[in-house]
Order: C-alpha cells, then structure tokens, then sequence
C-alpha cells in the first residue's frame, strides 16, 4: 500500500510538473522526493516477497491499514519539505515583498 501511494502521488506531481513545465513552483524537488520514496518502497517490497512468498498477497487489513497511513505520512512528508523550500527560496518574491512592506 505504500508503494502505491507513493507511485500515484509521484506520476500525479510528474503530470502536473509536465504539463504545466513551471519552474516558479519547484515541482522538480517534489517529483524527486516521490519518486525516491516509490525505488525505496519497490525495494522492500521485493526483499519482503522475498521473506514471505505467496503471504505476500494476502496481508491482514491491519497491515494494510498501517501501511497506508505510513505512505500517506511519506506523503505528507514529502509535501511539507516542499513548502520549506518553496519558503526558503520564494521563487516568486512574495515572502520578501510581504516583509519589506512591514
């Protein structure tokens, strides 16, 4: 579960970073730190199907539960680095413009 996660939200930033190709916003951080979380948990999945075999496909709905709020804290995670740096950076002006009109 948290691969997929992790994936869908990966190829939705990798979409919208495409489509709309705007640097201002820094999605090119964003889809990196997705795509990075979707390699690590596509690693544990294969060493885990490696320990468990055929169990692998048939996890107990409190696993599954778990491991969605585990990919969507990665999620979130990863969304909250992304509005650090968006803050650091401002790349379009407005947190220096907002101070220096105090």
């Amino acid at each position: 579960m948290t691969l997929l996660v992790t994936v869908f939200a990966a190829v939705i930033t990798t979409a919208v970073w495409y489509k709309k190709a705007d640097e201002k916003m820094m999605l090119g951080p964003l889809c990196w730190m997705f795509w990075g979380a979707s390699i690590m948990w596509l690693v544990d999945a294969i060493f885990e199907y490696a320990e468990l075999k055929a169990a692998y496909f048939t996890p107990a709905p409190e696993d599954m539960l778990n491991d969605a709020f585990l990919g969507l804290s990665v999620v979130a995670l990863a969304l909250v680095i992304w509005v650090i740096i968006l803050l650091i950076k401002d790349p379009r002006g407005t947190v220096r413009n907002r101070l220096k009109k105090k």
